[in-house]
């Protein structure tokens, strides 16, 4: 039987101590609490427990003395002006007993966000983000500066930038389950996820709506793997692009449905190369997708720069406007372009083929590529989260089941 990780003593600390020694205290007890070595996040070397009732009130202190390999179990409820910096590794940050929600209100560590992260193999989950604003305004959530890290089930709303990460080309950013929404910041663009030039960004099963001029993803990486995920920019929404990789790169856009709302910043949907292919290698695979285009006119489902990039466009539907302007060197098979009357209910963002739709089961095969096989096994299910499909993806566009 595995061992339970060993618990971080839940005594008091003695009142006479200053914050310094303090600190040095709980250290201690987290020395004490677990071996000396390498831990990793599956198997953490002692558990932190942070919480009104606990030694540790706040992740500002818990960021101070958490080593290597640790569990950060934080108490639900609200942290405000709570900011931290983590440089450890192997770290798990998890929520308990409900949402932990941290609440900005005017605070930034080290200038940049509510939390700084720069260590490898790090995952967080159960926190959602508010308001964070710093003077350069680019205030983050959550700042990425390098290392892996694994964000699930968080949410990101009225910040400057939702998540923002540095370009560190060893850097990796995977994400599960997560909302963005609401970006906020008057006079420029609020991306509510900026990746930089780092080699890879997953994102799966999130939910990104209501942007504010900027762009719902945003991603210079090297690699990008967009799996069944909902941009939505929807009512009230301004964002411009919904989803844009300015510097090319390999890009996996798998299963989203993507909408342009009628209040858009910018024509374009999906944007591949707009700012100079950069990465050895440029490649878009748009494969069983749904965008919408709610646009009065003029909007566009897709630009790609000429240059030096494959472009290839299976079973997707282009729905609401009419007109699709593709280049003679993309590759497309099994797209349709269709109103959107086609769907179950687009006014509620039901973007399922009606039941008598006679695109059901016209999918054609969409091959491989990067050693994927391109066919859906998975669906986006609202809000945020997917569900496995019980056959391989039948219809054309991102809805296969009800």
């Amino acid at each position: 039987m595995t061992p339970k990780p060993s618990t971080l003593p839940l005594y008091p600390m003695p009142r006479a101590l200053n914050r310094r020694q303090g600190l040095q205290w709980l250290g201690a007890g987290l020395l004490a609490a677990a071996p000396l070595g390498q831990a990793s996040a599956e198997k953490p070397s002692a558990t932190l427990r942070v919480g009104k009732l606990q030694a540790v009130k706040t992740l500002a202190v818990a960021a101070k003395v958490a080593r290597d390999g640790m569990l950060i179990e934080v108490e639900a409820g609200d942290y405000p002006a709570d900011v931290a910096a983590w440089p450890q590794s192997q770290l798990s940050l998890r929520a308990v007993g409900g949402r932990v929600r941290m609440l900005a209100n005017g605070a930034a560590a080290q200038g940049k966000g509510i939390f700084v992260m720069s260590g490898d193999a790090v995952s967080i989950e159960g926190f959602d983000f508010i308001g964070a604003r710093v003077p350069d305004t680019n205030g983050a959530g959550i700042r990425l500066e390098r290392g892996s890290l694994s964000v699930k089930d968080c949410s990101f709303s009225r910040c400057e930038m939702g998540l923002l990460t540095n370009n560190d080309p060893n850097t990796h950013l995977d994400l599960q389950g997560c909302e963005f929404s609401f970006g906020e910041r008057p006079g420029s663009f609020s991306h509510l996820l900026y990746a930089g030039s780092i080699a890879k960004l997953s994102v799966s099963g999130c939910y990104f709506h209501h942007g504010m001029r900027g762009h719902l993803i945003k991603s210079r990486a090297a690699l990008n793997h967009i799996f069944y995920n909902r941009l939505t920019d929807e009512i009230g929404g301004s964002a411009s692009y919904e989803l844009e990789f300015p510097n090319g790169g390999q890009a996996m856009v798998i299963g989203n449905v993507i909408q342009q709302s009628s209040g858009s910043d910018n024509p374009h949907m999906v944007s591949f190369g707009a700012e100079g292919y950069t990465w050895p290698k440029q490649e878009l695979q748009l494969i069983h997708n749904t965008l919408v285009d709610l646009m009065p006119t003029q909007g566009v489902y897709l630009r790609v720069k000429p240059g030096p990039a494959k472009a290839r466009l299976i079973n997707n539907l282009l729905a609401g406007n009419r007109i699709f302007n593709a280049e003679s060197g993309w590759e497309q098979a099994g797209n349709h372009l269709i109103d959107l009357d086609e769907f179950v209910l687009a006014a509620r963002e039901n973007y399922a083929l009606r039941p008598n739709s006679h695109l059901r089961g016209k999918a054609v095969e969409p091959g491989e590529a990067l050693g994927l096989n391109l066919r859906p096994t998975r669906q986006y299910q609202h809000p945020r989260s997917t569900v496995a499909l019980l056959q391989p993806a039948r219809h054309p566009g991102a809805i296969q089941l009800p």
